[in-house]
């Protein structure tokens, strides 16, 4: 599948699992495994260029950036989390030109005030319906390629409570926005009454956060929930960030990496993953 794509896709009623990526190699491993789709979130910037928090810290050109790396090097849509547009109305329009430039399947825009938070942190704010309708508007003028889909967020269930959360969403379907995310359902009940109004009118998204708010649930019972879209954004850096505890420990410990050998790839494994064959092989047509 490629990036243009994604829009069939979702008119299916099978459900789209797209893991968390953060950069151009967790990308391509991703795709190897399968996948049809990948989310980009802002989170997982922060937690891996950074070495921070979900707060807000990440800007616009360091999504682009991470996001043109990617496109780069794979073929399956992407999905990125632009925050909240990174600014007012004008920002929202800059943000989804450089995004679409970059190679975004879709763009997703939330609600929240800045400076914005993880979804699954408490201490939220959010903005008011009209402006947030209004960046929404803004980011749907921007695009240039219908293929290019805008996901409207609302984080108003932790601020507001499920009826207004429910509420913004059908004020930011009524913009013309191609998907809805209603972050931070939770329970299994608020997941169906989500879905139960939305459902059969809009793809919705699912957020899977380990720890987080919303209780974590397969892809097929997401599915029969009534989500097409199931993405597991931070699992990724979670995973690696504990693979790399355990990695540095032994090292530090044995000063060795033999220990480690059976879980690790070795120098010929890895280039066989990223390529490296194929790319020395095309280089030698320039000799």
């Amino acid at each position: 599948m490629t990036t243009s794509s994604l829009k069939a896709r979702l008119a299916s009623k099978d459900i789209v699992l797209a893991p968390g990526v953060y950069d151009a190699l967790s990308a391509l491993v991703a795709e190897q495994a399968g996948f049809e789709a990948l989310y980009l979130s802002g989170a997982s910037i922060a937690y891996t260029r950074l070495g921070r928090s979900d707060i807000g810290l990440t800007t616009f050109t360091e999504v682009q950036d991470t996001l043109s790396q990617i496109t780069e090097r794979v073929r399956v849509p992407v999905i990125v989390d632009a925050d909240t547009g990174f600014g007012n109305a004008l920002n929202t329009q800059r943000t989804v030109r450089g995004f679409e430039r970059a190679g975004a399947a879709m763009v997703q825009i939330e609600d929240q005030t800045f400076p914005k938070r993880c979804g699954h942190l408490d201490g939220k704010g959010v903005v008011p319906v009209r402006e947030m309708v209004g960046k929404l508007k803004a980011a749907l003028d921007a695009r240039q390629s219908s293929e290019t889909l805008i996901l409207a967020r609302t984080d108003a269930l932790a601020v507001e409570g499920i009826d207004a959360a429910l509420e913004r969403a059908e004020a930011y379907l009524a913009t013309g926005v191609d998907a809805l995310f209603i972050e931070a359902l939770r329970s299994p009940e608020q997941m169906d009454v989500a879905c139960a109004r939305f459902a059969h009118r809009v793809p919705l998204l699912a957020n899977m956060v380990e720890g987080g708010k919303t209780p974590i649930q397969d892809a097929n019972a997401l599915q029969a929930h009534g989500f097409r879209i199931a993405i597991f954004p931070g699992g990724t850096a979670r995973a690696v960030v504990h693979t790399l505890q355990g990695y540095y420990g032994s090292l530090h410990q044995h000063r060795t990496t033999q220990p480690w050998r059976d879980r690790m790839l070795d120098f010929d494994g890895l280039n066989e993953v990223i390529g490296t064959p194929e790319l020395m092989r095309s280089g030698q047509q320039y000799d």
